[in-house]
């Protein structure tokens, strides 16, 4: 593994092979910011969220937490989203789990872990929510199965699409007519592939009525 040392050469030596490529790249990046995907992921350092998807900097806003959640009570969250939606204007906005979620086993196997286990509860009530949906029950097992955590690794990124697009954020740039559309992915950490999950929402009609926030007055 690297040491810090190391970490600050490998940067000059980036640095440099993107000047020598575009030596204009640096300052233009330096002027502003203009992306069009937020994209919110797992803090996981496997899954890297420009690369996977091809982008350069710049171009992808990043929101990362443990298990890729969207809280209603997570202010850090709910500022990115506005920041990237009221102001830099983005058009989608990515949710992005990944299969082998630590953060999601830890959530089912009930393990003590620290302070994060207050966070992982947000993740215990999508299994809870969608118990009926998986073979067995898991709540007395100290080991559980890898496709039980997949299986909640999904369900956990289509539960934080909602939770997004029932964000009082994302339904008033709705009603201004501002373009903006919310995608539930997965990623596959042994093949490294992307994986579509749910439709795509773009309007309030394809949320429940009584999560429908009312216009601005």
């Amino acid at each position: 593994m690297p040491d810090i040392k190391e970490l600050f050469e490998n940067n000059v030596k980036w640095a440099s092979d993107v000047s020598a490529e575009d030596a204009n790249f640096f300052s233009t990046l330096a002027q502003q910011q203009s992306p069009d995907y937020l994209w919110i992921g797992c803090s996981d350092s496997r899954v890297p969220a420009n690369e996977i998807v091809g982008l350069l900097p710049g171009e992808l806003f990043v929101h990362r937490n443990i298990a890729n959640v969207v809280s209603h009570t997570d202010l850090n969250c709910l500022s990115v989203m506005n920041y990237a939606i009221d102001v830099l204007k983005v058009k989608h906005v990515i949710v992005c789990g990944h299969y082998g979620c630590g953060g999601v086993r830890a959530a089912l196997e009930h393990n003590q872990v620290g302070i994060v286990d207050h966070w992982l509860r947000n993740i215990r009530d999508v299994y809870f929510n969608n118990r009926e949906q998986f073979k067995e029950d898991l709540k007395h097992m100290e080991i559980v199965d890898t496709d039980s955590v997949d299986q909640l690794c999904e369900l956990n990124v289509k539960q934080q699409v909602y939770n997004v697009a029932h964000s009082n954020v994302v339904q008033n740039a709705w009603l201004r007519g501002q373009p903006l559309t919310i995608h539930g992915w997965i990623y596959g950490l042994e093949d490294g592939l992307l994986k579509k999950l749910s439709t795509p929402i773009n309007s309030m009609d394809q949320i429940a009525e009584q999560y429908r926030v009312n216009p601005r007055k």
